[in-house]
């Protein structure tokens, strides 16, 4: 047996054996400290964050990202640059308000009178009214001189504000001038042309029937001045026609009477008013035209 031989070779195998378990035991050393350190139980892990990516703030709940670098937009763009409209034009006679016009009384129309005897439009052509067929009234014998009292006459008075109604449908009324003549003048000058109405005398002349003063020095009359002669009536038929078709209109609001005293006359400047007529308070063409009485 070679117990000696297999003796001898004992140290070296044996140191060998040392040698590799400290290499071995030295690797494993250096792999163990290059490790981190074990993180403490309940320590929630840090992840970092990936570059470019802005880290989220701590407690903030992770969601979907809210678009960093986008900018925000608050609302609707307001079109930088186009023109900004400032409301649709406002319409020539449409009052300003929103949505609907408020009326509040009957709309005054542009250029209307706003004293006596003036007209929006002067010189414009009454529009017709639907024709009014005439008609033949049983008037009082005498006439109710408490709701139409007696004008005196006044030596060459003339119609106030007349002279500012233009056009020849007025010129009779810019032209009156009250005159004082007695009968046998006034037969000379118009003969068959003359009318009684409630026993004063009436002339015609230019297709209006004026007051024949000094004809009968006690004659009554209303009203001083002309009316125009609608379809060849008398000026008392005349006025009742008048006043019933303002009755009709909701102007007239007395007795038919065929005498043109206070009531008519204000119903006549109101109609006037309203129509854009010149508010001459009296029977005129331009107002039985709008009437539809001419």
């Amino acid at each position: 047996m070679n117990t000696d031989l297999d003796r001898s070779n004992y140290p070296k195998e044996k140191l060998m054996r040392i040698f590799v378990t400290l290499i071995c035991s030295l690797a494993l050393s250096c792999i163990a400290g290059a490790q981190p350190p074990p993180e403490k139980k309940g320590q929630a892990k840090k992840k970092g964050a990936p570059a470019g990516q802005v880290s989220q703030q701590h407690g903030k709940a992770v969601g979907k990202p809210t678009g960093a670098g986008k900018p925000t937009t608050t609302g609707k763009p307001t079109g930088a640059g186009k023109g900004k409209a400032t409301g649709k034009p406002a319409e020539v006679g449409k009052a300003k308000g929103p949505g609907k016009i408020k009326t509040t009384a009957k709309p005054t129309e542009i250029g209307k009178p706003t004293e006596v005897g003036k007209a929006a439009g002067a010189g414009k052509a009454a529009t017709a009214g639907k024709p009014v067929k005439p008609q033949h009234f049983d008037l009082p014998k005498q006439p109710n001189t408490a709701k139409a009292p007696p004008v005196k006459f006044q030596e060459g008075k003339h119609i106030e504000g007349s002279e500012h109604w233009q056009g020849q449908q007025y010129a009779a009324f810019r032209n009156y001038h009250a005159e004082w003549h007695d009968e046998n003048w006034w037969h000379s000058h118009y003969h068959n042309n003359i009318v009684f109405v409630f026993g004063a005398p009436y002339y015609w002349n230019a297709g209006y029937w004026f007051p024949a003063w000094g004809y009968h020095p006690n004659a009554y009359y209303a009203w001083d001045g002309p009316i125009y002669a609608y379809n060849h009536l008398p000026p008392d038929q005349v006025i009742a026609n008048v006043q019933t078709t303002l009755q009709q209109q909701g102007y007239y609001h007395g007795d038919v009477d065929g005498l043109i005293g206070p009531l008519t006359r204000a119903a006549l400047a109101g109609y006037q008013r309203d129509h854009g007529l010149y508010e001459t308070a009296a029977i005129d063409q331009p107002t039985l035209q709008s009437l539809g009485m001419s």
